[in-house]
């Protein structure tokens, strides 16, 4: 995989993403294609990018970054805090004062409304 450096073609970031989906594979990979899918619904323009080795879907700034770990995979909103979430999904990162995330576990289901309401709430936020 890739390390992001500054001379980073961005137009290789899909590559890299589909790349880090099956590098993953199981429950990880496929949880975070799901992910994606879903912030590709919500804005069929977002931008996908690779950047701190991870991928990062952008609109106008950053919405959030889809991290791989052993137990979770997790998308971190850098101005999480700064959004309404009333279907209570984020679940990690809550004491930040700017950013806030939702850790995905094996067997969890989303939210698909929800989610895909939250992603467009950070792109009009990122516009604002």
């Amino acid at each position: 995989m890739p390390k992001a450096t500054a001379h980073l073609d961005q137009s290789l970031a899909p590559q890299f993403i589909d790349q880090r989906i099956t590098e993953l594979g199981g429950w990880r990979g496929e949880m975070l294609s799901h992910i994606r899918g879903l912030i590709h619904k919500a804005d069929p323009d977002v931008v996908e990018e690779w950047k701190w080795n991870q991928p990062v879907w952008a609109a106008s700034g950053i919405i959030c970054t889809g991290e791989a770990y052993k137990a979770a995979v997790k998308t971190t909103f850098p101005k999480g805090a700064s959004l309404l979430d009333p279907h209570g999904l984020f679940n990690s990162s809550l004491d930040g004062n700017a950013r806030r995330a939702i850790d995905f576990r094996e067997g969890d289901s989303i939210n698909e409304d929800a989610f895909i309401a939250l992603i467009r709430a950070a792109i009009t936020l990122n516009r604002s």
